[in-house]
């Protein structure tokens, strides 16, 4: 006779991963939240009265703040998170570095901590919601907060093969994940050399450092952070969500068009997120750009249609 014998079901995997976060992590977070923060309230004396910032120092901030910024909105969200397009490999090698020098996390932390945003998204289990305390308002002022950079200071992560089995899979993202820290410094100190070496002056050096990497990083997190807090609580609402994802229509240059919050929230997967006359959306515009030129392929451009059938009034 045979004895059939049941096979236990899988168990689910919990949501905080196994790994947790290490103390040099923790300072680190530290660092960059608060570093950038003391530089900006020296940094206008430092531009007009103390005449240390040159057109070098603006341009190095500025090329390092969009290749990391695109790096963060076309790279780690729009396609790693979401799959808003397919990329060629040397297209998704370069997408994850220019996304690691952010600063912000690395691909695979990123990815599994905004899915797991998106699944629970204001409520319990939203890594980052700025409702988090309440609806009153001490409690919006303490979740905002909290919203904008206090969940950085949790000593769990998010569980990446829960949350990012796919990219768990890929040998090009985990060897972009080991290689976080080499990249982190990279994104510290190229500035600094760049500055050097074009003056060929120490002083070039510290100025490029201050603006290029401090002022660049600070500008960024607290840009990317805002998307979190601000457009969570404020803002306009044109398309139908589950959450309470919102237009700020004054971060959207700075944020290249992640502040149509609401539409990505509405439609996740969508590559466009300022899809509304008059909504500049940089990051779209960068994607057009690398499909033309066959670096990307299978993008999921707005359908109006979809469009119409969750707009509001």
């Amino acid at each position: 006779m045979t004895v059939v014998t049941e096979r236990a079901a899988p168990q689910p995997k919990p949501d905080i991963d196994p790994e947790p976060k290490t103390l040099p992590e923790l300072i680190t977070f530290g660092f960059v939240v608060g570093a950038p923060l003391v530089a900006l309230a020296v940094a206008v004396p430092m531009a007009w009265s103390w005449g240390l910032l040159s057109w070098i120092d603006v341009a190095i901030g500025f090329v390092f703040y969009v290749v990391t910024g695109l790096g963060v909105t076309v790279g780690l969200h729009r396609y790693f998170t979401h799959g808003s397009f397919k990329a060629k490999r040397p297209m998704k090698i370069a997408l994850g570095i220019a996304g690691s020098l952010s600063l912000e996390m690395s691909v695979l932390d990123w990815v599994a901590t905004h899915r797991k945003h998106h699944k629970f998204s204001d409520k319990d289990g939203d890594p980052h919601s700025p409702w988090r305390f309440g609806t009153g308002f001490w409690a919006i002022t303490k979740g905002l907060l909290w919203a904008h950079m206090g969940w950085l200071f949790e000593t769990h992560r998010t569980n990446r093969e829960k949350y990012a089995p796919d990219l768990v899979k890929d040998p090009d993202v985990i060897r972009l994940h080991k290689l976080f820290p080499t990249l982190a410094i990279t994104s510290l100190v190229l500035p600094a050399v760049l500055g050097g070496l074009i003056t060929w002056s120490w002083q070039g050096a510290a100025t490029a450092f201050f603006w290029g990497t401090v002022i660049r990083i600070g500008l960024l997190h607290h840009v990317t952070w805002s998307i979190n807090s601000i457009c969570h609580v404020f803002g306009d609402e044109a398309f139908e969500v589950r959450d309470k994802s919102r237009n700020v229509w004054w971060l959207a240059i700075p944020s290249f068009g992640e502040s149509w919050h609401n539409l990505h929230h509405s439609d996740p997967t969508c590559a466009r997120h300022g899809a509304l006359k008059g909504q500049i959306d940089l990051s779209a515009g960068t994607i057009r750009i690398f499909e033309k030129l066959g670096w990307v392929y299978d993008v999921r451009w707005p359908v109006p249609e979809r469009l119409a059938a969750k707009r509001l009034g």
